[in-house]
């Protein structure tokens, strides 16, 4: 067979949440009995998984013609080894393409959505009928690229932690978290829900969530403590789209933006130092005070997590490499 190269493609996959209701009870007829017992269509779940498991076997047939291929489930991520020069195919939705780029050193990855219908796929460019033309072109090199800053976390013992999205530093369940945190020469002790740092590509995501989440109590509750009139209700279905604020990044951007979660002050305790950007001329510290459950998680992978208890600092900055999505 002639192929285009002798370098690895690597096709990273995921579980379809029939895969993780079958692995949670066993059997596919316990899984059923279990989501229809609850009122939810399990044929939905089927669908999904069928459409998924035809685009695995589409995208390796297709990716086999042009070299050698080896699947990865996400799972596996952080003990893969991705060698300098394979070309990464992330099949699944915007998670898996952020979850396998931190992994990465300057591969290229090439996002593909194997079910439209179901996902809208920001980070997911192309589809399953466009993968053997890009594979090709990025191949040869003619394909264009897009860089992505990440964001990178290092302890004092000197553990690292990438994120593509976003950082998070708190405690492993629902709770407090106890910290010290300084930028910019200007330190606090702090009693809060947590710490997200977020990168231009994480800007649209967990950082709007918290921006406007926090924007819109604000607005809202102001009245109700000072002795304004509060806003008239909207109708059933109806947003204060005007109040919504627009935090969209560049993808390269230099810098990263912090934003503390919930901050309570008390007597040992600020809320002063809660939003701000992390360059390489203003990293962020973070000193952990928390006697056990403290945690340090990127992109919404809790199982790929470090232990952020007391005695342990850490310096967030921007990473030293970057992500190179396939555009």
């Amino acid at each position: 067979m002639d192929r285009l190269t002798e370098n690895k493609i690597i096709l990273v996959v995921r579980a379809t949440r029939l895969a993780d209701l079958k692995a949670r009870f066993a059997t596919k007829m316990q899984a059923r009995f279990y989501v229809s017992r609850l009122g939810q269509d399990f044929s939905d779940y089927e669908r999904e998984d069928t459409t998924y498991q035809d685009a695995i076997r589409l995208a390796q047939a297709v990716l086999a013609t042009l070299g050698r291929v080896q699947v990865v489930q996400r799972a596996m991520l952080p003990n893969f080894v991705f060698g300098p020069e394979d070309v990464v195919v992330a099949l699944g939705q915007d998670g898996l393409v952020a979850n396998t780029l931190k992994y990465l050193n300057g591969q290229p990855l090439i996002g593909v959505n194997p079910d439209p219908k179901r996902w809208d796929g920001l980070l997911l460019p192309f589809r399953l009928d466009d993968l053997e033309k890009v594979m090709r072109e990025v191949l040869h090199r003619s394909r264009p690229v897009k860089s992505v800053t990440m964001a990178k976390a290092t302890l004092n013992t000197g553990l690292t932690m990438y994120a593509v999205n976003d950082l998070f530093f708190g405690p492993r369940t629902h709770g407090s978290a106890r910290y010290v945190i300084e930028s910019g020469g200007v330190k606090e002790a702090h009693s809060s829900s947590g710490v997200i740092v977020s990168t231009g590509l994480g800007s649209t995501g967990w950082l709007k969530s918290l921006i406007n989440g926090a924007t819109a109590v604000a607005a809202l509750a102001a009245p109700e403590f000072h002795g304004a009139t509060a806003p008239p209700p909207l109708p059933r279905g109806k947003s204060r789209s005007s109040g919504v604020v627009q935090t969209a990044v560049a993808w390269d951007t230099d810098h990263l933006f912090f934003t503390v979660r919930e901050p309570f002050p008390t007597r040992t305790t600020s809320a002063a130092l809660v939003f701000g950007r992390v360059s390489e001329a203003l990293p962020l510290i973070i000193e952990s005070q928390m006697g056990e459950n403290g945690v340090i998680f990127s992109d919404g992978i809790e199982s790929d997590f470090l232990e952020f208890n007391s005695g342990a600092r850490a310096v967030i900055g921007l990473a030293e490499k970057r992500g190179v999505l396939v555009v």
